[in-house]
Order: C-alpha cells, then sequence, then structure tokens
C-alpha cells in the first residue's frame, strides 16, 4: 500500500486528510483552553500557581479510591479558588511484612514547627500554615492504626508518617486438658 499512495493521489488525500482534520480539532481544543486560561486570569483572583488532580489508588482489597487534590477546583465556568488552603498531594503505602503505614505529603514552604499531625485509630489529619502557605488534609484510613507508634519526619518540603498497626487481639482462653 506504501507505493499505492503515491501512484494514486486520492487516497494520499484521504488519508492526510483525516490527520489534518484531527490536527485542527486538537489546534482548536488547545486554543479553546489558553483562551479560558487567559480570561480566568485577567477576571480571577487566582494566585499563581493554582492546580488541580486526581490521585486514583487501588486498595488491598481491589477497589480504586480517587482523591482530588490541589488548590482549585472545576466548575461550570473555568475553576474556583477553593480557600488559601491547599489540599497536599498525599500517598499512602501499607506494607504489611513490617505491619506499618506510611503516608507521604507533600507540604513546600512550611517548617516543621508548622505542621500539626492528629492521629486516630483509623484516621489522619495533617494542617500546617505558615504566612500564605496553608495545607490540610483529612486521611480516612481503612486499617486500624496505633496512634502510640506514630513517628513524623520533615524535610525539603516533604512530610512523612510512619505508624504501626494495631496488633490484632489474640483472643483469651484457657486450655482444657482432654482426660
Amino acid at each position: 500500500m506504501g507505493l499505492d499512495i503515491w501512484r494514486n493521489p486520492w487516497i494520499g488525500r484521504s488519508m492526510f486528510g483525516e490527520m489534518d482534520e484531527e490536527f485542527a480539532e486538537a489546534e482548536d481544543m488547545l486554543s479553546r483552553m489558553f483562551r479560558t486560561v487567559r480570561e480566568i486570569g485577567s477576571s480571577s483572583t487566582l494566585e499563581y500557581p493554582y492546580y488541580y488532580g486526581y490521585q486514583v489508588r487501588v486498595g488491598p482489597d481491589g477497589i480504586p479510591r480517587i482523591r482530588e487534590f490541589g488548590n482549585v477546583r472545576p466548575a461550570a465556568k473555568g475553576l474556583v479558588e477553593q480557600s488559601g488552603v491547599r489540599q497536599p498531594l498525599v500517598d499512602t503505602i501499607l506494607n504489611e511484612k513490617e505491619n506499618t503505614l506510611t503516608i507521604t505529603a507533600e507540604m513546600p514552604g512550611v517548617d516543621k514547627e508548622n505542621i500539626n499531625v492528629n492521629v486516630t485509630d483509623q484516621h489522619v489529619t495533617i494542617h500546617a500554615e505558615k504566612r500564605d502557605k496553608k495545607y490540610h488534609a483529612d486521611i480516612p484510613i481503612d486499617v486500624e492504626l496505633g496512634e502510640s507508634s506514630a513517628k513524623a519526619t520533615y524535610s525539603n518540603g516533604m512530610l512523612e508518617l510512619k505508624i504501626r498497626l494495631k496488633e490484632a487481639s489474640k483472643p483469651k482462653g484457657k486450655a482444657i486438658k482432654v482426660e
């Protein structure tokens, strides 16, 4: 077929014509996106940078969990700033061999003294605030945590929290001798 395109100009035109149409559609879409961003930028009080995204993780039960993050949310007319508080990107890793849960959150621009972490048996709250940098995340956890074992470190804008899981209670009982 390769040579047929050059021998028969109509085949080449239809194939390249479809590609031209697809490129034209992509160019129109990009133009609309840039026009929207310019309009939002000129008529909005959004502070640069602003971003929005989804984090998708599959839990140990095979069910995907989707969380939003960022300092803006989509609305009918573009992006809407939620508040001065930003939800950081958070990653959770369950290590069943070590019986620990590690939570990592990106929070640049604050000091470790500005970070508050609260751990309950099935929930973690992270809050940090320093001048114009404000972060807040509520993280539901589907395993039981041993809150007294939590250790947090903060370096280069990354908070790492390691928490041991609650030990499964061993059933109490009494051994009975069989006669």
